[in-house]
């Protein structure tokens, strides 16, 4: 049975990768190996002679379930605000106030570079991709040089969460598991921030010219105004509520959303807010929703496991560098659960050398992080090989990260 969940999953992550070859959309093939590899899970720990087993595997899929659905929840409320916000010309307008009516397309890269990596820090990584992805649409570019900054913000939506346990869940995972405190979180800033900018130098090379940026002309009303700042205040309680409350992110942002229907029904009560439901691309959680079926199920039949075997044979500099990169293929919320309930013993400088990598690491494949999945539905041609084209420069901005994180620990040490 796990030979069998195993093959299927890579099936499952081979019809992404070949979605342009076998011409199936993503979403509905890893929909349907996502469901297979249950099907196979249930079907193959079937006991007539012991029904507590299937009664366990019945509790793990409602365990998986409930993580999937918190996640698909969270990202239809937040791609229904940006879905307003987008056809109404608000993220446009914020654009033309920030950004001069002519930027050269490097300076505008390092802009669209940092803006993701601090949006991250001070919002979930899916809302932060959704917005600068909005941005970078919103904007007359190029096929080719669209998929550029759109690798920017995937590695910068990334690398802005690490430092703070509301950016990344890996992050607060380690972070309550003891391994390190806030005060040593702050000190990845630095290394997380250089290694985004050493991105955007790489990515830059060959960019010429520069770009007319076209002022938007869109006419906001007060029921455009008001959403507007119920997106931002409702991304402020998330931070505050989960912080201090305990209160789950995707709780927070379903109320948000429904107290904009709610504000905008009194203000206008023509405004039809419930289509721009049905402006939502559910092809996006769709294949969301096939990753993480794919993935539970290899995590249920312990297939991960295997992988913390390299801290039996590597010391744990490297095996977190190389856990960086493995969790490119794999989660790495599941890789860094089943890190932790090893008992691997580790230093605080190791752990938060852990922490960027597992953190930062997804992103030098598309499907390794949500950012990535969030960006492969929203830019048109950015496909897993595409995508696959940066990974070179991904892995030196990555690894400069990494070796900063270690670095600056040895000179505060010392």
């Amino acid at each position: 049975m796990t030979l069998a969940i195993i093959l299927i999953s890579a099936i499952g992550f081979l019809s992404i990768i070949l979605e342009e070859v076998i011409k199936i959309d993503k979403a509905k093939s890893t929909l349907f190996w996502g469901t297979l590899a249950w099907f196979v899970y249930f079907i193959g720990s079937h006991d007539a002679q012991n029904p507590l087993l299937a009664e366990g595997v019945h509790h793990t899929f409602k365990e998986n379930l409930l993580d999937i659905a918190s996640l698909w929840l969270f990202l239809f409320a937040a791609m229904t605000f940006v879905a307003y916000l987008s056809e109404k010309g608000v993220i446009q307008t914020v654009a033309s106030w920030l950004l001069p009516s002519r930027m050269g397309l490097k300076s505008l890269l390092f802009f669209i570079g940092g803006f993701a990596f601090l949006f991250s820090s001070l919002a979930d990584n899916i809302t932060a991709t959704l917005v600068c992805l909005a941005l970078i649409n919103g904007l007359n570019l190029q096929a080719s040089q669209k998929l550029r900054y759109a690798v920017a913000v995937v590695y910068g939506v990334n690398a802005g969460g690490v430092s703070l346990i509301t950016g990344d869940v890996t992050t607060l995972m380690i972070f309550l598991a003891g391994k390190v405190a806030i005060a040593d979180l702050l000190g990845l800033i630095v290394p997380s921030f250089i290694s985004v900018m050493v991105l955007c130098s790489l990515l830059s090379l060959g960019l010429k010219g520069e770009l007319q940026i076209e002022k938007s002309t869109a006419v906001l009303d007060r029921v455009d105004w008001t959403i507007t700042g119920l997106f931002f205040l409702t991304i402020l309680t998330v931070i505050f509520a989960n912080v201090f409350y305990g209160v789950p992110p995707v709780l927070t942002f379903l109320f948000g959303l429904g107290l904009m229907f709610m504000v905008a029904q009194f203000i206008d009560r023509n405004e039809p807010l419930l289509d721009y439901i049905r402006k939502i691309e559910f092809d996006t959680l769709l294949f969301f929703l096939g990753v993480l079926l794919l993935v539970g199920a290899l995590k249920e039949v312990h297939a991960l496991d295997s992988i913390l075997l390299i801290y039996q044979h590597w010391s744990p500099l490297i095996a977190n560098y190389v856990l960086g990169i493995i969790s490119a293929i794999f989660d790495n919320v599941p890789l860094t659960s089943a890190l932790l309930k090893s008992g691997i013993d580790m230093s605080v400088n190791n752990w938060l050398g852990l922490t960027f990598s597992v953190g930062v690491g997804g992103a030098m494949l598309s499907i390794g992080s949500a950012a990535g999945v969030v960006a492969m539905n929203k830019v048109k041609g950015l496909t897993f090989m595409n995508y696959l084209k940066f990974t070179p420069v991904l892995l030196i901005a990555y690894s400069v990260g990494f070796a900063l994180v270690m670095l600056s620990r040895q000179w505060l040490a010392a």
